[in-house]
This record gives structure tokens, sequence and C-alpha cells, in this order.
């Protein structure tokens, strides 16, 4: 059964009760759906009078500048521009300009030593670009293809906590989403599999019986959960979600008890593992007011739930819950030596995951349980049918218009009633499992899981119009907050003030701590800092140790079992290799996921400094601070840096470090798994800082390593290999664009340490960029981009922030929006706070391209349908 065929199934038999068959319904799926381009929503081309002439104006300046290269018969680059006959035959083929118009901005049109366009000349071509081929006009900007996105699984988890008031892990259930235009909120990125589908299903019945309660009223309880148990030291972030059981941990829970009595205490904790075994042990001390509840040896599992019971006596006031981690210790050196060669790459945890307190016992006091009002308005359900109905109708509509994020029509409102009505009806049933019912079907809807907006009221020849207000409001709190809008959006959505009230909104946003989620998913998909802990860097080699390692090791397998129990007797050359390997070991153990934890925790905290400091987004590409603790600053050879809590630390005058590109997250993730990699980082410059991407590599391009047969026995450089690589025309212009900016950067090695020499060659960081700026190390890299290359920048930081707030890629109809937010940008020295609001005031985030009328109406009317 295809996907629609099934969402239409779960609409028929009630277990979704609204759907996006019905929205779309009146459309060719294949060929309509919004976010695809139809004949009715394509781009006309249009012409403006005022603006320059191709013939008079732009056919001169291509003579004098490109026509050598690309006309008169020449085709370098199999790139031909004098081919056009007359003005309308040149406005046909937008993707041909805005493909000149990149190479214009990149500085590689022309080419460097060529005669250069004066800036009358390029703000002319730039201008006739946009007004002919681009149809842009400048006083109605179009917002671009409408987009129907998914909820991604952050999202689809923050919007789940936010409403439900449950906690609920998506990525236990949920793959990773995959992304597109670098960013896994864009819509032809966001599919649907039969398989997601059932998981969305399965996940709707596991939220509800956690978070809808099925009774009015119950014996009081206190239930908390493992993010409630945190440390006693407060500067860590421990909790007791995921406690690591190689090492020594402490949270705790204080509660309030209002009555004396006694309770039933109920702790459920859990056990869990890497996808490998791992053999290590730990004890568990669960102590309730500082007496011993119980002690349990654990060790790796997968997903294992216990539960210990207990009845306590208290008085009223303040009691303490707390756990307490031990790592079992090795027995013996005879056991470190026959195990010591087990690459440490598994791990086991320990969860407190709920922990239930139930009480007075025998009291005749009842209450709501948790979570009772979040659903319910009433103290109690009607008993008569009608005002019982009539009840559900309020709940579920009250309900239903949080969990759509808009209006909810009467039909789907009365689905939703007969749903629990068909429940709550039974024998043995209560009125609140009816409701729970209902909200199942709520939340398995694609008007739920998908993010379907409305234009608000327009002319009907306009071809754009503002979305209304409450769709407005669900762009910006996905924006910063992926998650759904908060009770004050949603109160001025619906009080038509949003717009009115916009720019002190997004401040109260940033300044929200629910805005962490966006530093985390933006920076961590621009930046990449996601990809850190998983970073596949051999320490061992990259150190220089793997050699010896390996040889020790081999020493070690050729022991007999057992000879470590003499080591009283041991000779010293075995005593040296003993301790030669515990050495080696530890260095390159010191690469663990704390540092990795670390090293992407400075990138974040330092663009989250930028960005709540307001200060200028240049300082991300070259300052004189950065965000350490001990361990980071001790791999980076800083000293003076003490405690395992990263903060703002100022850097020495002659230090290197100091803006993104110097950051071991970036150092790293662009690294092979042993070497540098400086095509990878120069990639990664052009994609991420200066926004001008090499296209991919051709199919016949040889590796790079194929190069060294140019050097007979003698091992070269990674420079000289890129040099013979150039050699190939194939490879020359897009490495003359990478390999200078990657190779500025091979005083860092794969880890992001700093050395001098590679392989005992003395590195040459010295280069030239395309635009013919020389450097000598990235010192003077660092400061070019700074100051030469500003406007790039902004660029590109504007073109990732457009595509993540709008959830599709760039477009050619979008130049003069990311134009306008550059010039913003200049004008404030690049302040962050001026970037979000260019964004959301932009045309792609406040306004929706309109459809003919009749697909309009069945976007705006599928509720009815």
């Amino acid at each position: 059964m295809d996907l629609l065929n099934r969402w239409r199934f779960c609409v028929a038999t009630g277990i979704i009760t609204c759907g996006i068959a019905s929205y779309f319904g009146g459309l060719a799926i294949a060929e309509e759906l919004p976010g695809r381009e139809t004949e009715d929503s394509k781009v006309t081309p249009a012409t403006d009078d005022a603006g320059p002439s191709f013939q008079n104006d732009i056919v001169p300046i291509l003579q004098r500048y490109c026509y050598d290269c690309h006309g008169y018969g020449e085709r370098e680059g199999n790139f031909v521009i004098d081919s056009f006959e007359s003005e309308d035959e040149a406005t046909a083929v937008p993707e041909f300009w805005w493909r000149v118009l990149k190479n214009l901005r990149a500085g590689v049109m022309p080419p460097m030593g060529s005669d250069q366009l004066t800036d009358m000349e390029m703000a002319t071509v730039k201008d006739w670009i946009k007004r002919g081929p681009f149809a842009i006009d400048f006083d109605n900007l179009d917002p671009g293809p409408i987009t129907v996105r998914r909820l991604n699984r952050q999202e689809y988890g923050n919007t789940v906590r936010a409403l439900m008031g449950v906690e609920f892990d998506e990525t236990l259930l949920f793959p990773a989403d995959d992304s597109g235009h670098g960013f896994d909120n864009v819509a032809d990125a966001l599919m649907v599999s039969p398989l997601l589908l059932d998981k969305y299903l399965q996940a709707a019945e596991l939220i509800v019986e956690r978070s809808v309660p099925k009774v009015t009223k119950i014996v009081p309880r206190q239930v908390f959960r493992g993010r409630d148990f945190v440390s006693d030291d407060r500067r860590s972030k421990r909790n007791g979600r995921s406690l690591d059981g190689k090492k020594q941990e402490k949270v705790a829970r204080e509660f309030e008890i209002e009555t004396a009595g006694r309770y039933n205490v109920s702790i459920g904790t859990k056990q869990h593992g890497s996808f490998e075994f791992d053999p290590a042990r730990y004890h568990v001390t669960c102590r309730i007011d500082e007496e011993v509840a119980f002690i349990s040896e654990l060790g790796w599992d997968e997903n294992k739930l216990t539960t210990v019971e207990s009845i306590e006596q208290w008085d009223a006031g303040k009691h303490r819950i707390a756990f307490e981690i031990r790592p079992v210790e090795l027995a013996s050196d005879s056991e470190v030596a026959e195990s010591i060669e087990e690459e440490s790459d598994t791990h086991v945890h320990f969860e407190v995951y709920r922990v239930e307190i139930e009480g007075p016992i025998g009291t005749d006091q009842r209450v709501h349980p948790p979570n009772y009002e979040r659903f319910f308005t009433r103290d109690s359900p009607p008993t008569e049918p009608d005002q019982r109905r009539s009840y559900a109708a309020e709940v579920l509509e009250r309900f239903a218009t949080r969990a759509y994020r808009g209006e909810v029509d009467q039909v789907t409102i009365d689905r939703l009633v007969g749903l629990a009505e068909t429940v709550y009806s039974q024998p043995g049933e209560t009125f609140e499992t009816g409701i729970g019912r209902a909200i199942v079907g709520v939340l398995s809807s694609p008007r739920f899981l998908f993010r379907i907006e409305s234009a608000a009221n327009s002319s009907p020849d306009a071809k754009y119009a503002p979305v209304d207000e409450i769709s407005l409001a669900s762009r910006l709190s996905y924006f910063l907050w992926s998650s759904m809008p908060d009770e004050e959006l949603v109160r001025l959505a619906e009080n038509g003030e949003l717009r009115a009230n916009l720019s002190d909104q997004i401040d109260r946003m940033l300044d929200d701590r629910r805005s962490d989620a966006f530093i985390s998913n933006f920076v961590g998909q621009w930046l990449r800092t996601r990809d850190v802990i998983n970073a596949n860097v051999d320490a061992s080699v990259v150190m220089g140790h793997a050699e010896e390692l390996e040889k020790l090791r081999d020493w070690f397998r050729s022991l007999p079992r057992g000879f470590f129990r003499g080591r009283d007797s041991m000779s010293e050359e075995h005593r040296e290799k003993f301790a030669r390997f515990r050495e080696i070991r530890r260095e390159v153990e010191r690469i663990d996921d704390d540092l990795k934890r670390s090293i992407r925790d400075e990138t974040e905290q330092f663009v989250e400094y930028v960005i709540r400091n307001d200060v200028s987004l240049l300082d991300l590409l070259d300052c004189d601070y950065t965000f350490l603790n001990a361990e980071l600053a001790e791999h980076y050879g800083i000293e003076h840096v003490k405690g395992e809590k990263m903060r703002r630390v100022d850097l020495p005058s002659d230090s290197p470090r100091g803006g993104l590109l110097t950051q071991a997250s970036m150092l790293m993730v662009t690294s092979n798994p042993t070497r540098t990699s400086p095509v990878k980082r120069g990639l990664f410059i052009l994609d991420n800082i200066l926004g001008t991407p090499a296209p991919p590599a051709p199919g016949v391009v040889p590796e790079l390593e194929e190069s060294a047969d140019h050097f007979g026995d003698r091992e070269p450089t990674l420079r000289e290999l890129l040099s013979v690589h150039r050699e190939d025309a194939l490879c020359a212009s897009c490495h003359a664009r990478m390999d200078p900016l990657g190779l500025a950067l091979e005083n860092f090695d794969a880890l992001g340490m700093w050395r001098e020499t590679d392989r005992g060659t003395p590195v040459e960081p010295q280069g030239e960029l395309v635009t013919g700026e020389t450097f000598r190390d990235v010192r003077e890299l660092k400061a070019l981009l700074r100051n030469n290359h500003a406007d790039a920048f902004y660029r590109c930081v504007t073109e990732k922030l457009l595509v993540f707030a709008v959830g599709r890629g760039v477009e050619f109809t979008d130049e003069q929006t990311i134009d306008q937010i550059v010039d913003r940008l200049r004008e404030s020295d690049g302040r962050f706070s001026v970037l979000v609001h260019a964004v959301v005031e932009s045309a792609p985030f406040q306004k929706q391209r309109l459809l003919p009328s009749t697909k309009q109406d069945n976007l705006s009317k599928g509720d009815q349908e």
C-alpha cells in the first residue's frame, strides 16, 4: 500500500482523524505537490525599461572581459557567453546567468591577472541579471517555492515535550533524518516511508500512554525522571539520564513531603551499553535520606529495566534520593596486561529511568494525576452523555488547535469526539482513556507531523501573499526554538498582533534558553560540530605511535598468561616496555569522548558568545579569544587554564588560534583517518565560510596518492602531491581555489594540535588565493578573510541561515533578498541580531507564493474534505 493510500486508510478507520491526504486530494502528487515547481507557479521573465539593456549595456562589458575565453569561438570550461542573439534569448536562461553571477562574485571570472570589472560595471551586470533573467520585481520580492515540511526528528521530540509535558527520547525510536543543502530540516530531504509512518503510530501510542492520565483522581503521587537527578557540583552538567559506568558519579534529587506517613517508593533504573559488548562493571548505591536502599553491581546491557520497591515512613518536610556510581576496579596487573590491547571504543551507561513516590498509604485524599490540567479543563467530567460529548469537544478542540498549530474545523473535531466516545462509552473505560485514544489520532495525523501553512487574505490577482500570523508564529518558533509556538506567540498571532510586535518577539526568543536548540542545530550542521564525536581519526597514527604501539602489543601477546603476577621478578627491560606501553596508551586514550565533547563545545559556545553578545560575525573569522577548559587547553598547548568547565579565554598574543578555522572541531571533521586533508579543509572554507563551493570532482580524476609516482622512492609532502595533481587540467581550476586555503592549515594535525613539521618535513603554510592575495601563514590568511572578504562571508552565513529558516535551498529569485540582508550586515558591522531580524523580515520568511485559486482552495480547505 503506497503512502498516500496508507494515510487515507488511517483516516477512514479512525486511526488518523484528519490527514495530509485531504490536502493532496486536489493535487497531482507527482507534479504539483507543494514545494515542487508547477507551470502555474514558474517565474516568467519581465523586462524593466528603467534597468540596463542587454545589447547596449551588458554586451560591451562581456566583450571586454569575457569573450576572449568564452566567445569568438573559444569555449573554455565548455562555457559560451556570446551565443545570444537578443534580449529575450538571453533572459530565457536564468540558471546560466546565475552561474555567471556566482563566478563574478567569487572573483573567479575574470581570472586573476586579467582586467577586472570596475565597481560600476559589476553593479550594472548584477542589476541586469536580477531584473532580466531572474525577473525580480524589487518592489514585490518573490518568496520562492511553497514547502510543506515534515517535523524532523528533533523538532518532533521538542514539540512532543512542549505539547505533552512528557520525557520522550526521539533518538531511540526514529532514525536520523537525511539532509538537504546541509540541513536536516529542508523539505526536499524529509521523506516519509511506510516504516517511518508505522513508527509515528507507535510513538503516538507510547507518548499518550506516558502523558495522558487514565483516571480523574488518584492517591497523591510524585514522579521524577533521570534529568531531575543532578550533581551536587554546580559546575557539572551530569544528570541521571546517562551516567558513565566507568567514572565515579553522584546525582541526587530533593523533594517535599507535605503529610507524614508511609509511602510507596518505586525506583526504576536502566542499563545501557554500546553496540559491541563492554566488560566494564560498576556498583550503584541508592540512598534514601542517607540510608542505603540498595546496592547493585551492574554492567553492559541493552536497555534493561530493573525496578526496586520499598515502603518508607516519612515525616513532613524535605527528603532526598541519591545514586552513586563506582567503577569496579580491575583485580590485578595481569588483567590489565591481558586486556590492555583491547580498544576502548565501547561503553556502559546507567540511567535513573523513573522514581515514583505514592502516599501516604491509607489516605482518603485524592488528587488529579500528574499532567491532568494540561489536557482537562474541569475538575471531573460530566456524567450525562450529551454533556460528556460537549466536554470532549471542548477538550479535543483545545488540544488539536495547539497540536495542529492552527484552527481546527468542526468536521475534524466531530471525528475526534466520535473516536473518544467509542472508547469511553465501553464498560470499564474512563472518559480520560477515550480522550487519550483521540489524542493518539491527533499525534498520528499528518496535520501534526507536517508544517502546513496558510496565506493571509490577498487580492485576487496577487502572486504572493503574507502567511497568516498563526503560520508566522510557527515559522518563528521552529526557526529559533526547533519547537512549537509558546502561549505568548499564539496569543499575539490569534489577536493579529504578532507582526506589529515582531522585533520584540525575536529578541525575546533569542534570549530564551530554548534558543539553545537553534545554536545546536544550526551551528551543529553549518559548522559540522555534530560530527565531532564520531570523527574517525586514528590518534595513534596521527601522534606517530602506531608502529611502536603495534610492536609492544605483539610483545604482550607473546608473553605467557600470568606473566605479570610475578612482576617483582620482572627484568628492567620488561618494566621499561610496560611503562612505555602505558605511557603511549594514556596519550592516545586522551583523545576520548570527553575531549571531543570539549572540542565540540568550544565551537558551539564560541558562536553562542558571538550571537548572545551581538558582536561582529567577523570574530568568527579572526579574533583573540576562544572557549577552553583545562583538558582542551592542554591539547592546544595553552597554559594557565584550569577546571572542567568551558569558559572564555583570551589567547596569548603569539597564538595562531582564534576564529573557526583554528578550532579542532573543523580541523578534525575535515581530516582523513590517518592524516590531514588540505582538499577537505579547503572545500570546507569555500562552502561554509566564503560560500563558493567547488563543483563535484569528475569521475575520472585520479586519486591524490597516485601523484606520488612522480617522486620515485622519496615520500612527497602533501603540498608536492597537490602540485602534481593540479597539473591535470580537470583538476586545476578547482584545486587552485581549494588548495591554498587547505595548505594554510597544515600547521594543525588531524587532531587539531599545532605542529611545525609533518613526517620530519617543515610545514609550508604560505599561499596565494585565487583572487591574487598572498599570505605567509594561517594568521595572515585569517586577517585577509576578515579584512578583504567580509561580504563573501556575510553572504555565505546569510544563505546558510535562510536555508535553515525557510527549509529549502536558495533560488536565483532570492538574490535580491540576500543582497539586501548583506547590505544591512555591512552597515551594522556584521551583528548577528541584524542578520536574524533581516531573515525573519525577508520575503521568503514572511510570504508565500499563491497557487491558482482551485489549488489554493484545496490547501486551505483540506480539513473539510
